[in-house]
């Protein structure tokens, strides 16, 4: 399986120490499919914060696609009835959209996209970062990894000794994740290590 003439939503939500790590495997997933179209939760949207402002974010991932940000939840209504993607990406998905996708709750873009997506028996693929992963989070973690269409990038905790509830998906391994799921894979193994720079990898 290829990218190559796939369609990809790609979503991202307001964990946003992990935008940067993101942006290097979405020009990968751009420079592998053939249109790659960026969502906003309302968090990556309206906020700015010490690792950027939503301004540049928007017109990074906008200058990387090449193509307008769906970022509200009548835009993204329609990805549902039109099949308009092969695989919805959220990279980086954060406690909050997890917590909520677990529990049916669709008030945000990027959670209608998973929803529309869903709607058609169609892959979503998930690469977490939440501080609460193994705390709060773990019951809507374990829920997501059960439901029908959901992958997960594969993910680990990336900093044990100070933040030991923290999760954060290898983000080097999403095009191989993406390239799994949409043949009905998860990729494995799915638990990675603890690297002492702090970041969680596929080890490549």
């Amino acid at each position: 399986m290829q990218l190559q003439g796939k369609a990809v939503g790609f979503a991202v939500t307001g964990s946003h120490c992990t935008l940067a790590a993101v942006m290097p495997e979405l020009a990968r997933v751009v420079a592998a499919a053939a249109r790659v179209v960026p969502i906003l939760s309302p968090a990556v949207r309206d906020i700015d914060t010490r690792f950027g402002t939503s301004t540049y974010w928007r017109a990074e991932v906008e200058r990387i696609t090449g193509q307008q940000a769906i970022d509200t939840i009548v835009a993204a209504e329609p990805i549902g009835p039109r099949k308009l993607f092969d695989v919805i990406v959220v990279a980086p998905c954060t406690g909050n959209t997890l917590a909520k996708m677990a529990n049916g709750i669709t008030d945000t873009p990027v959670l209608m996209a998973i929803k529309a997506q869903l709607r058609n028996l169609r892959p979503v693929v998930i690469a977490i970062s939440t501080n609460d992963g193994l705390g709060a989070n773990t019951v809507n973690l374990g829920r997501v990894m059960n439901m029908r269409n959901i992958y997960l990038v594969p993910f680990g905790q990336d900093d044990p000794h100070n933040k030991p509830n923290s999760l954060v998906a290898a983000m080097d391994l999403l095009v191989d994740t993406i390239l799994a799921a949409l043949e009905g894979k998860q990729i494995q193994p799915l638990l990675r290590g603890y690297s002492p720079a702090g970041q969680v990898t596929g080890g490549k």
